[in-house]
């Protein structure tokens, strides 16, 4: 009888141990809804979601990866490392002894609600990855680092829980998500011969569904399923007397070559086409027509397609001042001969004499509306046309949109500099 009540003992305890490993190795998750590598967001975006993997970084595995499929509402997305039992009613980096990036607004939260800037914002498309350096462990602490597309962003010196940190990722609105990859590789010198090729993407202000890849190469990644998935991205700095044109080369026509040239205000909306809206004008490639603060356009010129060069420009007033323009030392001095071998480009920098003469009323209403000056587009360096626009605060910016998966352009920002 006492060798029987032993062997149920030893099956209990057995059985005991089973349970504790289970949720020691048990991922957590609140508010999300998990579909294989899939997490999306399921609260009512007044709410954290938040998801915390079964088992910490270590030496074997000590790097994961979250490709955001979708921005959702307001982007609100955290990529970081937690204790094993963090709420998961808060994003990664709000509580002690968490850590994460977070692509909606850049920032790095280390153990505190208010982050600091870190590294560049995150759209859809792109890939946040989080890992430390095992080599690093000493006394407690540990590197942890940061990636965006392979690209390190940044680290920093922390602290690591008894039980490991566990990576974790946290949503906040509508509409959010990505896809998880615990057994993601990093290789630094990989990543570090990235940068130097893809060493352009400080250009761009904005970056909405469109990634950069390689040199000045600019890919769709949004869902192109209706016009309220437009990609969209905006360069850091307008145009100017100093810089005053740019061109983009259609790579890749995708299905539908929805690719717009244009130009647009700093605070443009990111899911409109360049031209459809107020304080923009574009050339669109799929029907060659022009749209100037409208969803309408007008004929303008031919339909691009693969391999077509379309450039826009300004044409300043000789006495053109742009608000701040004294402060921009990022411009290359402009070239007034274009480039060898493009001689069919010229520089139009400056509006004829002819073009200058304005009546006095015009004058006015010039000072009442904002500052005038003609934007140019041209087709394999052949003016196409030219509109009078009125330049909106802060300037135009150059500015791309896409609307169809597999588009590709390759954009140069400084054609006419040396």
């Amino acid at each position: 009888m006492d060798d029987i009540n032993l062997h149920y003992r030893f099956l209990n305890w057995r059985r005991r141990i089973r349970d504790v490993r289970a949720v020691r190795f048990q991922e957590r998750y609140k508010r999300m809804l998990k579909n294989g590598d899939t997490l999306s967001y399921q609260g009512n975006s007044d709410e954290v979601g938040c998801y915390v993997a079964p088992r910490p970084l270590s030496k074997g595995n000590c790097y994961f990866e979250v490709t955001i499929m979708d921005t959702g509402v307001r982007g609100t997305i955290a990529v970081g490392l937690v204790p094993q039992f963090y709420k998961l009613d808060h994003q990664p980096g709000w509580l002690p002894q968490s850590v994460a990036y977070h692509a909606d607004d850049g920032k790095l939260y280390d153990g505190n609600p208010v982050g600091q800037q870190f590294g560049p914002k995150c759209n859809r498309g792109d890939r946040i990855g989080c890992g430390i350096y095992c080599d690093t462990i000493e006394a407690g602490l540990t590197t942890v680092f940061f990636t965006k597309n392979g690209k390190e962003v940044g680290s920093l010196v922390f602290p690591v829980a008894a039980e490991g940190l566990f990576p974790a990722i946290g949503m906040h609105s509508l509409g959010e998500e990505v896809r998880l990859d615990l057994q993601a590789e990093w290789d630094m010198e990989e990543a570090d011969s990235v940068m130097m090729v893809d060493s352009h993407e400080d250009d761009w202000g904005r970056l909405y569904d469109i990634r950069v890849t390689g040199t000045q190469l600019l890919e769709y990644v949004g869902k192109g399923k209706s016009i309220l998935d437009v990609g969209l991205a905006q360069a850091r700095q307008p145009l100017s007397t100093r810089c005053h044109y740019f061109e983009v080369e259609i790579v890749d026509a995708g299905e539908k070559c929805y690719i717009a040239l244009g130009l647009a205000r700093r605070d443009y909306p990111k899911n409109r086409h360049p031209g459809w809206s107020q304080g923009s004008v574009a050339y669109h490639a799929d029907d060659g027509k022009i749209f100037h603060g409208s969803g309408v356009g007008e004929p303008f010129g031919p339909r691009c397609i693969e391999g077509d060069i379309m450039g826009c420009g300004i044409m300043f007033p000789r006495d053109y001042i742009l608000d701040g323009e004294d402060d921009i030392d990022e411009w290359d001095p402009l070239e007034v001969l274009p480039r060898q071998g493009e001689g069919r480009i010229q520089n139009v920098l400056y509006l004829n004499d002819e073009e200058e003469e304005e009546e006095e009323g015009d004058e006015l209403d010039q000072e009442h509306d904002g500052r005038k000056v003609m934007v140019f587009f041209t087709r394999n360096g052949k003016l196409m046309g030219r509109r009078e626009v009125v330049v909106p605060p802060g300037g135009f910016y150059p500015t791309v949109g896409m609307l169809s998966s597999g588009e590709k352009v390759k954009v140069d920002l400084h054609p006419l500099s040396g």
